[in-house]
C-alpha cells in the first residue's frame, strides 16, 4: 500500500483575508474575523489536527501603481522600499490569523498576492486546490453590489472547490455597510 502524505490526511481549508477599509493595515476586516471565526466554530471544533487552514491575503495594487499619494520617488531604492511595506503590511494582516491558529493548535499556511482578488482567489484555489473555501461577506444589497463589486459572489460562481460565503452579523455591520 502507497503511504500517504500528512496534507492528504487533513482537511485544507483556504481563507481568503483582506485588511480593516476602516482600521487599514494590519487590521483584518469583520468579515475576514468573522469567517475565521465560523470556520473554527463550526467546522474545526475540537478537531485541531484534523484540518489545515490555508490564509490568502491579496494586495489590490492602486491603478496607478502608487498607494502613497503623498510619496515622494527620487530614486530606484525609494520603489524597493515601497514593495518591501507592502509586503509588510501583508505579512501584518497574516499574522493575527497564524498565531491565532497556532495557539489553538491549528496547522497553517499563509502567503500574500497581488492583483484583483477575485481573479487571485480563484487562481489560487486551482493552483492550491483546498478541499474548501471561506470568504466573507459584507452583505451589500443589489444597488451597492453594482457599484463595489463582490469577491464572494464571483469565487462562489468560479471557484473550483466548494465555497462558503459568511455574512457578517447585523451588529458587526458599519454604519456604512461598503466599510469593513
Amino acid at each position: 500500500m502507497a503511504s500517504v502524505g500528512v496534507d492528504s490526511e487533513v482537511t485544507r481549508i483556504m481563507l481568503a483575508v483582506n485588511e480593516s477599509s476602516i482600521k487599514g493595515y494590519p487590521h483584518a476586516s469583520i468579515s475576514s474575523k468573522s469567517a475565521f471565526e465560523w470556520t473554527l466554530n463550526k467546522i474545526i471544533r475540537s478537531n485541531t489536527s484534523g484540518f489545515k487552514l490555508l490564509f490568502l491575503h491579496v494586495q489590490v495594487p492602486d491603478e496607478d501603481g502608487f498607494d502613497d499619494v503623498d510619496s515622494i520617488y527620487a530614486s530606484p531604492e525609494d520603489f524597493k522600499n515601497l514593495n518591501r511595506k507592502d509586503k509588510i503590511n501583508g505579512s501584518h494582516l497574516l499574522e493575527y490569523f497564524v498565531n491565532r491558529s497556532h495557539d489553538l493548535g491549528v496547522a497553517c499556511e499563509a502567503w500574500v498576492k497581488k492583483g484583483d482578488p477575485k481573479e487571485v482567489i480563484c487562481h489560487e484555489v486551482k493552483r492550491v486546490q483546498p478541499d474548501l473555501l471561506v470568504v466573507g461577506c459584507r452583505g451589500l444589497g443589489p444597488f451597492q453590489r453594482v457599484f463595489v463589486g463582490t469577491v464572494s459572489e464571483f469565487c462562489v460562481k468560479h471557484c473550483e472547490c466548494p465555497v462558503v460565503s459568511i455574512k457578517r452579523s447585523a451588529e458587526e455591520t458599519p454604519h456604512d455597510p461598503v466599510d469593513d
